[in-house]
């Protein structure tokens, strides 16, 4: 049993426990590929820039469409093949923003950002990790049409998994953006951040991208630091999260603290302030009496300060 049956069961963290088998070794593979895209079983994602679209099936909203169903959405763009769920090929597709917002208009298709899909929980768990994965891969080739070794067009190749420059042969590949996500402890308090972009009342474990040449718990302690003047020892790596906006790899990690001064950068943060365990557990549970909240439970974030309230974090 929980330590914290106050706080209910552990919520589902959003984009990550992927079902999918990617199969990548069919992506080069020109003969499997058009068995896959002639198969009655084939079932294509629709994304148009921030959004995707989904079919209203009786009470129910599917984000998978027939071969036919999807290229009728709009112009396609880009396509990319994303692996077999359970035998079954999986592809996504992009059509122009503005197509999909045409499709706001329809009364059987409804169209919703990825982050909103997932917090409402609009559409089976099941299909977060796919749509995360799609929407980057889309979101990639339409950020990375010229090639940046020599600047001209480039073709998508191998189902959308390498763009080749025809001019140089340089070979670019789909980019994850590695960010460390950190909760910082000291003993019974935790050091949770506020910035301007969060909900009301809305308060977070600390973030920022992993530098070059840095190692996961050199960053976190630099983030920390940088943001808030505290110093960290010990870092515990906790778990991982896709984060597909654009294309980021969420590393949640739990950091010691060993200084208590805080010396917030206003540039980065609206505030930083210590908060004891008792006082995260009443925000986790939405009954903080000053109304302050977590973040969603779909968010690494919810989950690393959870942990932390329920289980403790031991450091070596």
């Amino acid at each position: 049993m929980s330590p914290r049956p106050d706080l209910g069961l552990w919520p589902h963290l959003g984009y990550a426990a992927s079902r999918i088998d990617r199969a990548a070794e069919k992506r080069g593979d020109a003969d499997a590929l058009r068995a896959f895209e002639a198969d009655a079983a084939t079932r294509w994602y629709v994304v148009g820039g921030e959004l995707v679209a989904m079919r209203k099936a009786s009470s129910d909203l599917d984000p998978l469409f027939e071969a036919a169903q999807a290229r009728a959405l709009g112009a396609v763009t880009h396509t990319a093949f994303l692996g077999l769920m359970k035998g079954a090929p999986r592809f996504a597709l992009a059509i122009e923003p503005a197509a999909m917002e045409a499709l706001k208009s329809r009364h059987d298709i409804e169209v919703s950002d990825l982050r909103t899909i997932a917090v409402r929980g609009m559409v089976d768990e099941a299909h977060l990790p796919p749509l995360a994965e799609g929407k980057s891969l889309l979101t990639w080739h339409a950020r990375r049409r010229f090639c940046s070794n020599c600047g001209a067009e480039m073709r998508s190749v191998d189902a959308g998994w390498r763009r080749d420059c025809p001019s140089c042969k340089m070979q670019h590949f789909p980019r994850t953006d590695p960010v460390v996500i950190m909760l910082a402890i000291d003993g019974e308090r935790c050091l949770l951040g506020r910035s301007g972009r969060f909900a009301t009342n809305s308060w977070s474990c600390l973030a920022g991208f992993v530098e070059p040449g840095e190692t996961i718990e050199e960053a976190v302690r630099r983030e920390v630091c940088e943001e808030t003047g505290i110093m960290c020892g010990d870092v515990k790596y906790f778990r991982s999260q896709p984060w597909p906006f654009p294309s980021s790899l969420m590393i949640g990690c739990h950091a010691k603290a060993l200084s208590r001064e805080l010396i917030v950068d206003h540039n980065e943060l609206e505030g930083a302030r210590w908060f004891d365990r008792e006082e995260v557990a009443s925000m986790l549970a939405r009954q903080h009496p000053e109304g302050l909240i977590t973040p969603v439970p779909i968010a690494i974030a919810y989950h690393i300060i959870r942990e932390w309230v329920e289980n403790g974090v031991e450091f070596a």
